[in-house]
């Protein structure tokens, strides 16, 4: 790797390196993005895509773009491929005004197999820094590990590349902090992978919520159930990793230690401290961005947590149980997070309110609570039932979904799969990835932006902080620190 930059040097050199240069290159930036959306609506906008694992060639997916391989597997699935969901679901998808010019990927099958899926002018990249400076990229897509979300994210924006970051969005508030400020300098269209904001009964949440059908709400209570080692990110090791197929150092890039190689920590990243942000970076999150844009939460004013690892005796360092409590008392309600990577029982999320319930699953359900004040007269004269829902709604009532797992039945609960928009069932992600390129074509903001992808960090951190401290933690909103 050229020029290795451990983790201190990189956050000291924030605090001394202007992040848009001179005022002069900060106009210079400027006008050179405005040129790209004024001028480049008839062209494709030519991305590079940063991680091409698991869920990168999802990504790629949700883009229309597929390795031969998986199109092969999902026909031999269904016989002659009509009949496969997946299949379908990837044919019907909408043509995005994409084009990769770009992938990178420490691990050398990857990068193969994300050059092959990127199409004719797809180049490989063995080093990212390379993929930022090229000329033929305009935006790029990170699905790396966590460690890597803000020295990638914030190198990007310095090069005036537009940004899709999957989530948690950094690994640490200090890297919140620092890439909120290079995002909000460069002028770079920033969307943060929270694909549950495009979710129809999210939105529809919103705005029953708006209307005030469930009173003052006090309490919210949102969850993750998950039983299979997959799901516990028990990824399995590729037969062909080796100190020789993956660039180790680049890998490990500003960890906080230099460690010999292991596949295991390679692939199960998500397991160690190191390089990820356990349940409250991965899992949470899903959880508190669904509530933040339902009810513009933010970040709370201070978080506990507790949890452990109980059941995976597997030498990781993040909990299997996680919980995580935060006040926000200007708004007077509690937000009550609690998981387990152990057991699958299908438990939804409630919003509760003192005139009404919300349940929020596979479906959204409204309960009149029977000491309402705002329902008082209608429950006494019989014409609401407590015991029956006020409100319901079934997104895509008509489709039968196959849920061939109890992972992804969960992904399917939160809405992290598809939608529904008029009847016809549609990928999340892929209505994601098409509003951040909506928005570099012609302005405006992303749904989940920097200002959004702030508040999810900074929350995540006062979780981890408040387990890996064992205290009480808030947040300085002058200092920009937790406290």
């Amino acid at each position: 790797m050229k020029g290795k930059l451990r983790r201190r040097d990189f956050l000291a050199a924030l605090g001394t390196v202007p992040l848009a240069g001179t005022i002069s290159d900060s106009n210079i930036l400027e006008e050179e993005l405005s040129t790209r959306k004024r001028d480049g609506r008839n062209e494709p906008i030519r991305v590079g895509l940063i991680g091409y694992g698991f869920r990168g060639e999802q990504l790629a997916r949700a883009t229309k773009f597929a390795h031969p391989d998986w199109i092969m597997e999902q026909e031999k699935a269904s016989g002659n491929g009509l009949g496969n969901q997946a299949l379908q679901d990837f044919y019907n998808l909408p043509d995005l005004p994409i084009e990769y010019r770009g992938i990178s990927d420490v691990f050398d099958v990857r990068m193969e197999r994300g050059v092959a899926t990127g199409g004719k002018n797809a180049r490989a990249f063995k080093d990212y820094r390379e993929l930022l400076a090229s000329d033929e990229i305009d935006a790029v897509i990170i699905a790396t590990p966590d460690h890597w979300h803000a020295p990638m994210a914030i190198e990007a924006a310095r090069a005036g590349k537009h940004i899709y970051l999957e989530k948690c969005m950094t690994r640490t508030v200090e890297e919140a902090v620092a890439l909120r400020e290079a995002v909000l300098k460069s002028g770079v269209v920033f969307q943060l992978g929270h694909q549950g904001r495009q979710r129809d009964l999210n939105l529809k949440a919103r705005d029953l919520i708006e209307k005030g059908t469930l009173g003052k709400i006090s309490l919210i209570e949102t969850t993750t159930n998950r039983n299979d080692p997959r799901a516990a990110w028990v990824w399995p090791v590729h037969e062909n990793a080796s100190e020789t197929t993956i660039d180790w150092e680049q890998f490990l890039g500003p960890s906080s230690e230099k460690v010999p190689f292991s596949p295991e920590r390679f692939f199960r990243w998500r397991c160690y401290w190191d390089y990820g942000t356990g349940m409250s970076g991965d899992l949470l999150t899903h959880e508190y961005d669904t509530m933040n844009s339902i009810l513009n939460l933010g970040i709370p004013q201070t978080a506990t947590a507790s949890g452990g690892i109980y059941f995976y005796d597997d030498g990781r360092e993040v909990p299997d149980v996680f919980q995580a409590n935060f006040e926000y008392p200007e708004r007077e309600l509690t937000l009550v997070y609690s998981g387990t990577l152990s057991n699958g029982i299908p438990r939804g999320t409630l919003i509760m309110g003192h005139d009404a319930s919300l349940e929020l699953g596979r479906s959204m359900t409204v309960w009149a609570d029977r000491q309402s004040t705002k329902y008082r007269g209608r429950i006494e004269s019989g014409i609401i039932n407590p015991n029956a829902p006020i409100v319901r709604y079934d997104a895509g009532q008509k489709e039968v979904d196959a849920i061939s797992s109890a992972t992804s039945k969960y992904f399917a609960d939160r809405g992290l799969m598809y939608t529904y928009r008029d009847g016809r069932r549609v990928n999340t992600t892929t209505l994601h990835i098409e509003e951040w390129l909506k928005c570099i074509r012609e302005g405006g903001e992303t749904s989940c932006n920097i200002e959004q992808g702030f508040q999810e960090a900074i929350t995540a951190h006062m979780a981890t902080a408040a387990y890996r401290e064992g205290r009480r933690v808030s947040w300085d909103t002058v200092n920009h620190r937790i406290a």
